[in-house]
């Protein structure tokens, strides 16, 4: 049974920072999941802070649940915000008066048994319904009064150790029978195992000869280990490549597409990682692989093995130099609640020629398909008519796309299919906002995209073994 009495001095440091904790406070997949390592918060209790709509929601829901959860509560809660990049925070905790080293004693009582005082239970109403007020206010907060509360995240707390700053690497939740029973009549066949095989392009060191303009992508290396992993435990078989130029890449993709054992799997993955602009990525030598000739590699004429099966395509770069800065809605709070402070990753505008191929008729199957189809692409940034956009890259935790491709994937692919997860990934995408006071990339936006040609639902059905 779970001791739920919190020690004395430490819930009455989280009442006193109830207020500034609930409007600075965020609670992101990162900091929950650390919370359930540490058995302090239930799967239901996560999955219900995570469906409040906003984020003051989700704090004041944590808030309240955390006096509740144990001795061991609150030193889990300052961990977590230190893990979340939010050491102003948890100076505000650990350095308050209550903490001056006197000891209280630990209450073991049940929740529902949990006697308080008269005065204790008035404290707590009167806590809830300050916080309850700061809620639902729609009084938004000043710029000025933002960056002041979190003026002791400076560039000098950033430089955790990459430990400290990792991804989130919960192991991916598998998919149950029922599932699989309920829904591969309607998707795309996905019991073979392996699922397919997965290949991860990754370029972080650049020319300095050849291409002086392409600085290294500090935290890439993050981003293809993350990768790595996550489709490693999805079930693929995962061939990470890294620095290589554009003859190198089309080397490699076209080695790739070449695999017998296309024959024997259900599908395939390809990411790429690299500085960009509209339609092209770079490679180390600073020349451009265009991205429609990676897409007609994999179409049904140069591919056939892979026919009918989908393939899945990550392209985290730039589609531009355009940084999106955002603008104000009106409808909302002024300021947002930064998960972290990221950094640009810069695309550099480049001449290079289109590199198309023409390659011999293969022959047609007796039912015609499409030259391509059964493909799905996720961008990093947007595409528009009139504006292509930057991505953007933690020097440490990664770029914002691959760690919500990541969590995402290891949270929901058990149940929802790819196209839903790549919304669910433009919806967290929207909502981060740079935090870096003083530079151009304060309060910088982004947003991802994807295209589709797939003709069914697919869905990955982690960790379900098909028995034949």
């Amino acid at each position: 049974m779970l001791e739920c009495g919190m020690l004395e001095q430490d819930r009455r440091a989280l009442r006193r920072r109830s207020a500034v904790l609930c409007k600075q406070l965020v609670v992101d997949e990162l900091l929950i999941q650390s919370l359930q390592a540490d058995d302090i918060l239930t799967e239901s209790m996560a999955e219900g802070i995570m469906a409040e709509q906003t984020s003051q929601k989700r704090s004041w829901r944590l808030l309240l649940l955390l006096p509740k959860r144990g001795p061991k509560a609150f030193s889990s809660f300052c961990s977590a915000l230190l893990e979340t990049e939010q050491q102003h925070l948890y100076d505000l905790l650990t350095q308050s008066p209550e903490r001056d080293g006197r000891e209280t004693r630990v209450e073991s009582i049940q929740p529902e048994e949990e006697p308080e005082g008269e005065v204790e239970q008035l404290v707590m109403q009167a806590t809830e319904k300050m916080i309850e007020r700061f809620v639902d206010s729609s009084l938004p907060l000043s710029t000025q009064e933002g960056i002041a509360a979190k003026k002791a995240r400076t560039h000098e707390s950033m430089e955790f150790s990459l430990d400290a700053d990792s991804p989130i690497n919960t192991p991916v939740l598998p998919c149950t029978p029922d599932f699989y029973l309920s829904h591969c009549q309607q998707s795309y066949r996905m019991n073979s195992s392996p699922r397919g095989f997965a290949l991860v392009i990754s370029n972080v060191t650049f020319d300095p000869c050849a291409a002086p303009d392409l600085d290294p992508r500090k935290g890439g290396e993050v981003d293809d280990e993350v990768l790595r992993k996550v489709f490693t435990e999805l079930d693929y078989l995962v061939t990470v490549h890294r620095d290589l130029s554009a003859q190198g890449m089309r080397t490699c993709i076209e080695n790739f597409c070449r695999r017998p054992e296309h024959r024997t799997v259900d599908s395939c993955v390809v990411c790429l990682l690299s500085h960009g602009v509209e339609g092209a990525i770079y490679g180390t030598d600073g020349q451009l692989l265009q991205l429609d000739w990676v897409f007609e590699a994999f179409d049904n004429s140069h591919c056939p093995l892979l026919q009918n099966k989908p393939k899945m395509f990550f392209i985290q770069a730039c589609r531009g130099e355009e940084m999106d800065c955002g603008v104000e809605q009106i409808d909302g709070p002024a300021r947002t609640c930064s998960p972290s402070c990221e950094q640009r990753d810069a695309g550099r505008e480049g001449q290079g020629d289109a590199d198309s191929r023409q390659r011999g008729d293969m022959g047609r199957p007796r039912i015609k398909l499409p030259q391509r189809s059964d493909m799905i692409c996720g961008y990093a940034s947007l595409k528009g008519q009139r504006i292509c956009t930057a991505a953007m890259r933690n020097t440490k935790r990664g770029s914002w796309f691959i760690q919500e491709i990541n969590t995402t994937l290891r949270l929901h692919a058990r149940d929802k299919h790819l196209a839903d997860i790549l919304v669910q990934v433009n919806g967290r995408i929207k909502e981060r906002e740079g935090y870096a006071p003083g530079t151009a990339h304060h309060r910088c936006k982004e947003m991802s995209e994807f295209t589709s040609s797939l003709c069914k639902d697919l869905f990955l059905f982690p960790k379900y073994q098909h028995q034949y």
